[in-house]
């Protein structure tokens, strides 16, 4: 199958959406499959065409910008070509461009899939209240245009505006793509080490530093932290600096870490190894997203995988994994004081709050999401789709593990 997958930005730009296509993708190949990412040149020394991990991926050049989005002259050439070129076409929302592909794809008899990844929020103002708006009518018009809309739970279609519409008609649930790089102990323990951990209790966090991660709700958190636990040792890992959109908010909190300098460590970007030797080492994670631009957070799942329970914000989507599987706590948004007395929980039992990580790591492999996609998109090419909103298996399964099963030691 020819499946030409479609988003705004995509490797080696850094976000959860861009995490998420690119794995699916990778697992799409594997399984025997032709994949095409259409995508912009973000950055002018990207090249305009290459290989990655058997996908090809097609980069358009950009003309200009638009607050954090891109204008790209050239784009409706690419998608004529390419959408005529595949089986399916899969969207990637939020995104502007997407009603330019679903009509395409409705016009050349494409069977049209859009995954709708997350709310768009902007920063406060007038001129981003008008994106906001433009880019939530080209989200409904790409909608009208698909034949199918897929997100993360149930818990966030019920309750985003704009999935909600789509339920008993076009709506599907599909578990995101979760996989980490192997990491070996010594290599754990290496990051151990080049950390000075020593015997304190570890928090991490995994987000760019982006005014909806809340990461000030994590430093007003400290005080209460560091009451019951005054080793306790934060690590920060994805990007911090000259973040598109975010110099503002970099500047609001770099006095709180200066303050907090010995306690709060800013990693930076981790990939491979690496980054699987962060999650080994933490006790907890903290996911303290204000808004429903955050749908679920795959870095809980990540975490889970590695034995890591999480404190979430209680946000639709954001939720789930810690109330599907019970490994964790659920905060109220915004709420620092709850969320430093649902830290210092977790640090008091770990092992009450730890599951089955095989479990949860194969609910959420690459290869099951691709499967769950393969089985929509021939579902579309044959007409056989049904409309009914039914809860995925893999998510069953980790209901009866949080329910019946024995809490690892």
């Amino acid at each position: 199958m020819k499946i030409l997958q479609v988003l705004t930005y995509y490797r080696p730009h850094i976000s959860g959406l861009t995490i998420y296509v690119e794995r699916l993708s990778k697992a799409l190949v594997e399984q025997g499959h032709e994949v095409v990412v259409l995508t912009s040149q973000a950055e002018k020394d990207w090249p305009r065409e290459e290989m990655m991990h058997g996908v090809k991926v097609i980069r358009v050049p950009v003309a200009f910008r638009i607050s954090k989005g891109v204008i790209m002259p050239t784009l409706g050439l690419h998608a004529t070509k390419w959408v005529k070129w595949c089986d399916v076409l899969h969207l990637h929302l939020p995104q502007f461009d997407a009603p330019g592909f679903a009509l395409r794809g409705k016009v050349m008899g494409r069977p049209t899939v859009l995954t709708y990844h997350c709310d768009l929020r902007l920063p406060n103002g007038l001129f981003n209240r008008i994106v906001d708006r433009v880019v939530l009518l080209m989200n409904r018009l790409a909608g009208s245009l698909a034949d199918a809309v897929v997100t993360y739970t149930r818990d966030y279609g019920e309750n985003s505006p704009y999935l909600s519409s789509y339920i008993g008609r076009k709506l599907h649930i599909i578990p995101p793509p979760v996989d980490l790089p192997a990491c070996t102990n010594e290599e754990a323990f290496e990051f151990y080490e080049k950390h000075d951990l020593g015997d304190s209790p570890v928090i991490g966090i995994s987000a760019r530093l982006a005014t909806e991660k809340g990461v000030e709700v994590l430093l007003k958190a400290l005080p209460g932290i560091l009451e019951k636990f005054p080793n306790a040792r934060v690590l920060h890992a994805g990007p911090y600096k000259e973040i598109m959109g975010e110099e503002e908010y970099w500047q609001k909190l770099k006095p709180m870490f200066e303050q907090y300098a010995n306690e709060y460590t800013l990693l930076g970007s981790l990939s491979g190894a690496e980054l699987t030797a962060f999650y080994k080492n933490l006790d907890v994670l903290v996911l303290c997203s204000l808004n429903s631009t955050e749908s679920f957070g795959l870095v809980q799942i990540e975490a889970m995988g590695e034995g890591v329970p999480s404190c979430a914000s209680n946000l639709p989507g954001v939720r789930q994994p810690v109330t599907m599987t019970g490994m964790g706590e659920v905060v109220p948004i915004g709420d620092h004081d709850a969320l430093a007395a649902a830290v210092v929980r977790v640090l008091s039992n770990k092992a009450a709050y730890v599951k089955e990580p095989d479990t949860i790591a194969a609910a959420f492999s690459p290869a099951q999401t691709a499967r769950e996609y393969l089985k929509l998109y021939e579902a579309l090419k044959t007409r056989t789709v049904s409309n009914v909103l039914t809860e995925p298996t893999p998510y069953e399964r980790l209901r009866e593990m949080r329910d019946g099963a024995t809490v690892n030691s």
